[in-house]
């Protein structure tokens, strides 16, 4: 081993040979590099891994120095490379590429059959490339690990530059993470009615009210609401609730829910005033299933599957259309081609959404709400047709239409300006709230700009119901965790009205395009998924063909006590309380007093992950329910604790309790 790494490997328990005899058996053998396997498998963060080439595709340079050979990726990142017993050492120089800049920072580190043998100290921009020697003899598996630092995942361009094997056997090669089975952990609802709307409900004076009881439960089912004010009524069937209300206050309204086996009730706070989403969104939106390949038959059958499915039993409401809809700038197709605004300057749609009202009047029909996409520059994402100069007309368009939920995304925008200022981040935002504030209907205002000016800290500021913290997600370890685990910073800036969202759910079929796929993340990703963005209070918006739901994805999506934590009233958003290397605990009050807790595992290897009281800011006896599986546990003092899987969560809510063990 080279010196600069024994006393780090030394104090992890790893005993050195002899210098003479490492020399004598890294000349014995043939080097095989590492970029010259299958580098496909590698699961990141961002980007894909590149061979011989940094994750942007330029040549592997760290601090000055160029490399020819290597895989250049993009933490959070992982790679499993089977031995087998037939490689001696592993070399490698690692470090930031120089194309991050003077960003990013991340660690290195190697486990070698589930043991860690290395791991670097926080490496950042400019700091010169650190030698990797290391004895593998005799090992099986070896799993190499870029993690980031504290300030997230941006810039993380990593190097695992001349990286090669000593192979005296057989050849090393990359293999796929351990297989995992899809273990439906919650019980099946029973038949006897239980509601799950929200407890409460914002409305702003003079909009139209469309609200439908979530109940699960067999069917027929009845349904009933004591205390609805004057100007609102339910249907007995459908359980919608519907009307007006001018008068700004508060109304206390008992939910029922009957069928032959029983009642459920439930109080809901109606609350007429300036702030509507009082809890997260939950819904549906086109971009990661169908990508541009969407037109109105998708969104109609996407809106059926949600009823069908029973998904609206449990509180999704929103079918929101991404890009797309709308006429594309220079195109001669005559489907998505041609004029973008009529004579009087109101946007038009493509041929593949013929009537936007008849569609949106058919999604509330079942009781749900519509979601539409825009970008405020002259063009979105995708090249169609943006609100640049025209922002008033679409807010006048989209509420005539009957829409419920805007998505404003910055992609074209920056035509207008390239490299904003804060003040110019705002701007556009602002002006469309503007807009919207103009027209009798609530429409949810959610701000698309991939975190740009910490825009957590200014997005009530410019009206924003909810906004985006980061860049667009993939279904990858590297991409689910670097975004979920980094919003701890944003945390104390939800609030009812107000959340931060770090983009939509990767569970299910997806494909971003015509083409779909299941979901690449494992079932004990997904759980972890799923969980991180309950506790976080994040918009849940589905990604995957809901026209194709599984029974575990179903399981995902229909677990009350897990989505109750998303839809607490409170709306207090989860922060890391305590963190051990790859192992950490986060955690949220709820508004009847308990405490949900999240047990992670971020490691390769399963680790006992324990929450202690005095970090929850608890004390005395608590009875520990486990939400996935629906159970108690137990009563415990001062601390809990569980083996968590690989990657995996242990969902947990913490009521006061009387007694201990």
């Amino acid at each position: 081993m080279k010196l600069r790494h024994l006393p780090a490997l030394l104090c992890m328990g790893i005993v050195a040979a002899s210098w003479a005899a490492a020399a004598e058996t890294s000349s014995q053998g043939r080097k095989v590099w590492l970029s010259d396997l299958d580098i496909s498998k590698t699961q990141q963060g961002w980007g894909e891994p590149q061979k011989d080439k940094s994750v942007d595709g330029n040549p592997l340079r760290i601090a000055g120095r160029t490399f020819d050979r290597g895989l250049g990726t993009h933490a959070d990142s992982a790679l499993y490379v089977k031995l087998a017993g037939g490689s001696t050492r592993f070399t490698a120089m690692v470090g930031l590429d120089d194309e991050a800049g003077r960003f990013g920072t991340v660690t290195f580190r190697i486990l070698g059959d589930g043991k860690e043998i290395l791991k670097t100290d926080t490496m950042k921009a400019g700091q010169p490339a650190q030698e990797v020697d290391i004895d593998v003899t005799g090992m099986d598996t070896l799993i190499l690990l870029v993690g980031r630092g504290k300030d997230g995942i941006n810039f993380d361009h990593a190097d695992w530059a001349n990286a090669a094997f000593t192979v005296v056997g057989r050849m090393p090669e990359t293999i796929d993470g351990p297989k995992e089975e899809a273990i439906i952990l919650t019980p099946k609802p029973g038949p006897e009615p239980r509601i799950n709307s929200a407890k409460v409900f914002g409305v702003r004076p003079g909009s139209p009210v469309l609200y439908t009881i979530a109940a699960s439960g067999q069917r027929p089912m009845g349904f009933h609401a004591e205390g609805l004010p004057a100007g609102l009524s339910v249907n007995a069937e459908s359980g919608r609730i519907t009307g007006r209300l001018t008068q700004p206050g508060e109304y206390p309204i008992t939910l029922i829910a009957r069928n032959d086996v029983g009642e459920a009730r439930r109080t809901m706070r109606l609350i007429v005033g300036n702030t509507i989403a009082l809890t997260p969104p939950m819904g549906w939106n086109s971009w990661n299933c169908w990508g541009c390949a969407i037109d109105e038959q998708k969104i109609r059958h996407a809106a059926e599957a949600m009823v069908s499915s029973g998904l609206i039993h449990h509180g999704w409401q929103y079918i929101n259309i991404d890009d797309c809809w709308m006429k594309k700038l220079g195109s001669d197709d005559p489907v998505v081609g041609g004029p973008t605004r009529d004579d009087c300057g109101r946007i038009l749609t493509n041929a593949r959404f013929p009537d936007m009202k008849a569609l949106t009047d058919y999604i509330h029909n079942l009781g749900l709400k519509v979601g539409v996409y825009i970008s405020p520059g002259p063009s979105t994402c995708q090249r169609y047709e943006g609100s640049w100069q025209h922002e008033l007309h679409d807010a006048q368009s989209f509420a005539d239409w009957g829409f419920d939920y805007l998505k404003y995304d910055w992609c074209g925008y920056s035509e207008i300006v390239g490299r904003p200022t804060l003040e110019q981040m705002k701007e556009p935002y602002i002006f469309m709230r503007g807009c919207l504030d103009r027209i009798d209907r609530d429409i949810v205002y959610s701000l698309c700009q991939y975190g740009m000016g910490e825009v957590w800290k200014w997005g009530t500021e410019v009206g924003g119901n909810c906004w985006r913290t980061t860049g667009d997600i993939t279904d990858s370890w590297g991409s689910m965790a670097g975004i979920g685990f980094a919003q701890a910073e944003c945390s104390p800036y939800a609030s009812p009205g107000h959340w931060n969202d770090p983009d939509m759910l990767v569970v299910g079929k997806v494909g971003w395009g015509p083409s779909l796929r299941e979901s690449r993340l494992t079932p004990n990703e997904q759980y972890t998924h799923i969980s991180l963005w309950c506790l976080l209070c994040s918009p849940l918006l589905i990604g995957c063909d809901l026209t194709q739901l599984d029974d575990f994805t179903m399981n995902l999506l229909t677990n009350d006590e897990v989505l109750e934590v998303n839809q607490d009233p409170l709306g207090r958003q989860a922060a890391r309380i305590a963190q051990d290397g790859s192992l950490e605990v986060w955690a949220k009050p709820m508004e009847d007093g308990s405490t949900a807790v999240g047990l992670f595992n971020r490691d390769e290897t399963p680790k006992t992950v324990v929450a202690e009281w005095s970090d929850l800011k608890l004390s005395g006896p608590m009875r520990v329910r486990d939400l996935w599986r629906q159970k108690d546990i137990g009563v415990f003092r001062n601390q809990f604790g569980a083996e968590v899987p690989r990657h995996g969560v242990m969902l947990l809510r913490l009521f006061p309790a009387q007694g201990g063990q």
